[in-house]
């Protein structure tokens, strides 16, 4: 094949650019000639969808939706009407376009595709070729033209644009819960709304759990993806408004989707009667998420992470033990995810005959509860089971425990003899094993008559008081008439009477009271009762424990080897000690702290135990070493004068920051401030003249006077250290600490440094404590070398405490760690912080929100 020459390489891409040019004018006069014809029926159809989108055919009543609708019909049927008269641009059109915009004269398009007319002859033909290739010279910088659609001249105001405006707004508004369909044209709504729907939606977690509710539709939580819910939460949604075609559906996480129909009504009533204000509500028991719809298009969302509510637990932490009293002590421990709201113990007899029939149904026994903070797990219950007749049988336990939600746990089985009071008199003892007997088994009735019998075959020998031969002789006569299993229940309670008159006298009639009088109380503090309650329970308590001392001080009198059973030097409780023990549970269950009055109030039980059952010990006197007992009584009284003095030290400070407010003041209300002062001072413990109105010379006279009474404190502590020194116990660093602590404080007080001092006086007496722990620690292992028998098995079963639950004589007083009691300072405070709950409860001004916070508060006591 021959070269191109470079002339026919440019003839060739003229020809190339003219046919590219060519083409794109074709396409701008096509669009040119269709637009203007197309543009209305454009604008027709954006109107409608505009219109759809913004939900305006959802509130048009049905007639004007119609016509509205008809109306756009015949808009876009008309705008077919320009299309009639398009026509596509023809190669002449083009060329002369082509021509029109680059200025070319004498047709150099066109003559690149014109022929010759007529005759053709050689010359002619080469003078034809000339002529176009002279032309083609003109088409090197061809170009085609921009489209002029002639638009503008006949919108001049821009009214197209307003048009698309609108439909990229109606797209926007579209997504939202408000936005529209383009079929809501099509459809029959019955009437128009007045008002878009309003959504509420909330959860309530169940009251147990002590969770706030969650409002769903909150601006809070509008960010929130996932909401996380106990089990058993309720959910509630509220529609007020809207169409009446809203539908609530739970979309869980195998895609398995459940309605929830409205409250009240199944979907179709409540379609056809309120729309006004519709109600959904559903238990939330598994993840998923809420789904609110309308029209099948879902408006709103939630998803929800549902926190299961595992079942309890409940196991032994010890084995079940008897107390010195006699009643059945329990230690356990009890798991639930919010606290278990009830557990009890469930006794079965272990060695019960096939056809035995017993006459009394097991022993009922409520467990006391862990405390519903998160942490607590353990807890003990005490109760005492000796009057029941099933005591002293074997029998099989196990603990069960129920939560809130009605889930159910169980331990494992114990098997073991159920605690029984201890009888000294054979007698009493034997018709309590006659009683025992009968209760278990009534077909054993000949049995128990011919062992009465047996008692009374030689009464002179066996009976040594009348009244006892007459309630035996009565009791077998009662035992041999009685046909019924009600008639045998009141002889195996008689029997129980005449073996208490036997044993103990008329004395178990003030025990019983002072049992009972603990037992309400007890059950007022779980119960968190009134503080009416608690002040009516608490003089019931000090009535039956006055009566008790009495029985058993006039008791003693009579019986004087009962002095004998407490060990020679142990110390004795006054009355101004139990009524200092009582005012305090009083206090405590006032303030709030209701956990440490149970714990106070256990404590005052087991003392009136331990002291019960010291009536059966013997022997259990040993030698006691005075000075070794001065020492720690010393200890004692040394630890409250510290507590006093730093009472005293908070007072004089809060009067110090009292005046230095008051002067602050401008002269307002001067006299009155000085009156509120003088009665607040009273309240507080405080006479007139104790700090109230001082100068500055009296206050620093105050103060020295309290530095000097630390700087005692502190001598008469180096005086202990070196007392203990003397009888062989090494002081441990808590005393040292509380020396430096005592010498802080001193210091602090010279200076007038009151809340300094305070700080420095609490760290000491702490430090006091942890010493008196230690010196106790090293008594204990110096006695374990000496002691033995009965005695020391004794006090070593009972921790090293005394029949009245305190330390024996010989480790020294009770230093006030077994139960944490909040000093003044505490009480104060709880009661500040209880009275403005009250009073912000009082405000009718407060939210409801806050209020049910508040009483939450209240109810946690």
């Amino acid at each position: 094949m021959a070269e191109l020459t470079p002339g026919h390489e440019r003839t060739r891409g003229r020809f190339v650019r003219l046919a590219h040019t060519r083409f794109a004018t074709r396409l701008i006069m096509v669009m040119e000639r269709f637009w203007p014809r197309i543009l209305p029926l454009l604008v027709v159809i954006s109107l409608f969808i505009s219109i759809s989108w913004l939900g305006l055919f959802r509130l048009m009543p049905d007639a004007v939706r119609y016509g509205v609708a008809a109306s756009l019909a015949l808009l876009a049927v008309a705008s077919f009407w320009p299309l009639r008269s398009f026509r596509r641009p023809t190669s002449a059109e083009i060329d002369k376009r082509i021509e029109r915009a680059n200025q070319l004269v004498h047709e150099p398009v066109a003559a690149q595709s014109d022929r010759l007319a007529g005759n053709r002859d050689g010359f002619a033909e080469a003078l034809w070729r000339e002529h176009q290739k002279r032309m083609a010279g003109k088409l090197d910088n061809i170009h085609g033209d921009l489209p002029r659609t002639g638009v503008p001249e006949r919108d001049p105001w821009g009214l197209r644009a307003a048009a698309a405006l609108l439909l990229v707004t109606a797209a926007a508004f579209s997504s939202s819960p408000y936005g529209g369909s383009v079929l809501d044209a099509f459809r029959t709504h019955g009437g128009a709304e007045v008002v878009p729907p309003r959504v509420d939606a909330w959860v309530t977690p169940p009251a147990y759990t002590r969770r706030a509710p969650i409002y769903l539709t909150a601006e809070a939580n509008r960010d929130t993806e996932r909401f996380t819910v106990p089990q058993g939460s309720i959910l509630a949604l509220r529609v007020t408004g809207g169409s009446g075609s809203e539908t609530l559906s739970y979309l869980t996480t195998d895609d398995a989707e459940s309605l929830i129909d409205p409250e009240g009504a199944s979907q179709s009533e409540a379609l056809s009667t309120d729309t006004s204000a519709r109600r959904f509500a559903a238990t939330l028991t598994e993840d998923g998420k809420l789904r609110l719809k309308r029209d099948g298009q879902e408006i709103e969302g939630w998803l929800f992470s549902v926190t299961p509510d595992n079942p309890p637990e409940i196991r032994f932490a010890e084995d079940p033990k008897r107390a010195v009293n006699g009643a059945l002590e329990l230690a356990y421990e009890i798991e639930d995810d919010y606290g278990p709201a009830e557990a009890r113990a469930i006794f079965e007899q272990a060695r019960n005959a096939p056809d035995a029939r017993p006459l009394y149904s097991a022993p009922d026994l409520p467990l006391t509860l862990p405390r519903r903070d998160g942490r607590t797990v353990a807890a003990k219950t005490s109760r005492d089971l000796t009057e029941h007749p099933w005591a002293g049988s074997t029998v099989k336990m196990r603990l069960h425990a129920i939560d809130d939600a009605g889930q159910e746990a169980q331990s494992e089985t114990k098997l073991f003899a159920l605690p029984e009071r201890t009888f000294t008199n054979p007698l009493a003892k034997a018709l309590i094993e006659q009683r025992r007997t009968l209760a278990l088994d009534a077909n054993k009735k000949p049995r128990v008559l011919a062992m009465m019998d047996a008692v009374m075959t030689w009464p002179e020998e066996t009976l040594k008081d009348l009244s006892q031969f007459l309630g035996i002789s009565a009791a077998r006569s009662r035992l041999e008439t009685a046909q019924t299993d009600e008639q045998l229940r009141d002889v195996v309670d008689y029997l129980w009477e005449i073996a208490l008159i036997i044993e103990d006298g008329d004395l178990t009639a003030a025990e019983k009271r002072l049992r009972q009088a603990q037992e309400a109380l007890k059950n007022a503090l779980e119960e968190g009762a009134s503080e009416e309650e608690i002040a009516r329970l608490m003089d019931e308590l000090r009535s039956a424990m006055q009566e008790f001392l009495r029985e058993f001080a006039e008791r003693a009198q009579q019986n004087p080897n009962m002095a004998q059973q407490l060990p020679e030097n142990s110390q004795m409780l006054n009355q101004n000690d139990l009524d200092r023990i009582l005012d305090q549970i009083e206090e405590l269950a006032k303030s709030g702290a209701r956990d440490q009055a149970r714990e106070l109030l256990s404590q005052l039980e087991n003392m009136m135990n331990n002291l019960q059952a010291g009536r059966s010990q013997q022997g259990q006197s040993g030698n006691q070493q005075s000075e070794m007992r001065q020492q720690m009584d010393e200890l004692g009284n040394l630890m409250r004068r510290q507590q006093e003095l730093m009472n005293e030290t908070f007072r004089m400070d809060q009067m110090q920051r009292g005046q230095r407010n008051q002067q602050g003041q401008e002269g307002q209300g001067e006299q009155g401030q000085q009156g509120e002062q003088g009665q607040q001072g009273q309240g507080n413990g405080q006479q007139p003249g104790d700090g109230q109105g001082m100068s500055p010379q009296e206050f620093a006279d105050a103060m020295r006077g309290l530095q000097q009474g630390q700087g005692t404190l502190r001598q008469d502590l180096e005086s202990l250290m070196q007392g203990l020194e003397g009888l062989g116990i090494r002081p441990g660093e808590g005393f040292g600490e509380a020396g430096e602590a005592m010498g802080q404080a001193e210091g602090a007080l010279g200076e007038g440094e009151g809340e300094q001092a305070v700080g420095e006086q609490g760290r000491a007496l702490e430090a006091l404590r942890r010493g008196a722990q230690d010196m106790m620690n090293q008594l204990q292992q110096a006695m374990r070398g000496e002691q033995g028998g009965g005695e020391q098995g004794f006090r070593q079963s009972n921790n090293g405490r005394d029949p009245l639950g305190r330390p024996q004589a010989t480790t020294g007083p009770d230093f006030g760690d077994s139960v944490e009691v909040p000093d003044e300072i505490d009480t104060q405070r709880a009661r500040r912080i209880l009275e403005a709950i009250r009073k912000r409860l009082g405000d009718a001004l407060s939210p409801a929100l806050e209020k049910e916070y508040l009483e939450r508060l209240l109810d946690m006591q």
